[in-house]
């Protein structure tokens, strides 16, 4: 009991020696830490920072164990690993300075809450409205790649393109898709039940098992599916068949229910809304025998 008093008496004293610039520094090293997570989580760093995060704890291992050959291998690679991740950020640290030098950057440092909400699921009617759609533009063979938000931040694939920010509708995917039209070419990115940013650049898988005939389209989706969580639609072109490409994998030649049935695997509802919309989905078929 003794001590813990002393130890009081002891920080009591010490606080009288904290200055108001100690409090600035304090504010600005907070605000400087939240901002640099906020850009590791919506660019690749995220995952990067992911990778590095099982090295260490494999390190950390390594020297638990005493595995001296092996700290001394991470001591020689060191300095080339932190090069090798300033390269592989480039793009994403130039955008940063970039956003930095804005005149915009000081008036949002304290506007954390000033954007519009997120929407973090997308009702049964985006379901209905992107499988109307690509139905439609399968019939008549029109190319769509639609990009439909899961989990992780899409933001760098957002900057590739035009924002749209407006409500998912068959009539609106038809429209930006067709043939001649300023928004048509590359993907859209649906965020909750909103189209947000169109003529989106996705990156290209390297998967050397993908048929030889799919073209750009679904190359691009499958690249998506690797490289995010989020699920990719893709309406061919050419023959009009519609595929999916979730965690890299691709399923071609879907109808309607099976796009359906797709996108709700990703549908973030309640776990009781589904089982009612299940027993709801049963019942209806039992009417019909």
């Amino acid at each position: 009991m003794e001590q813990f008093a002393a130890f009081i008496e002891k920080y009591i004293r010490n606080i009288q020696f904290i200055r108001v610039m100690d409090f600035a520094e304090i504010a600005i090293i907070a605000v400087v830490l939240y901002y640099l997570m906020l850009w590791i989580k919506n660019t690749r760093a995220w995952f990067l920072m992911k990778g590095v995060a099982v090295i260490l704890g494999f390190f950390v291992i390594a020297t638990i164990l005493e595995m001296d050959t092996i700290l001394w291998i991470a001591k020689s690679v060191f300095s080339i690993g932190v090069t090798a991740l300033v390269i592989i950020l480039q793009p994403e640290m130039r955008k940063a300075l970039e956003q930095l030098g804005q005149k915009k950057f000081f008036s949002s440092v304290f506007a954390f809450e000033s954007g519009k909400p997120e929407e973090s699921q997308f009702s049964d009617k985006t379901i209905r409205e992107i499988v109307r759609a690509c139905v439609e533009m399968g019939k008549v063979k029109t190319g769509a790649l639609i990009v439909v938000k899961n989990k992780d931040e899409l933001t760098e694939y957002e900057r590739t393109g035009i924002e749209v920010d407006g409500i998912v509708t068959s009539q609106l995917l038809i429209n930006i898709f067709e043939h001649n039209t300023p928004l048509h070419d590359g993907a859209i990115i649906v965020r909750g039940s909103r189209v947000t940013f169109a003529t989106c650049y996705l990156p290209l898988s390297d998967n050397m098992e993908l048929s030889k005939d799919l073209g750009t389209r679904h190359r691009a989706g499958v690249g998506m599916s690797e490289a995010t969580d989020a699920m990719v639609v893709m309406v061919s072109e050419e023959t009009g068949n519609i595929s999916v490409a979730y965690n890299g994998k691709l399923h071609r030649g879907l109808g309607a229910q099976q796009l359906e049935e797709q996108l709700r695997t990703i549908q973030d509802k309640p776990v009781a809304e589904k089982e009612r919309r299940i027993r709801k989905g049963r019942s209806r078929s039992e009417k019909q025998d």
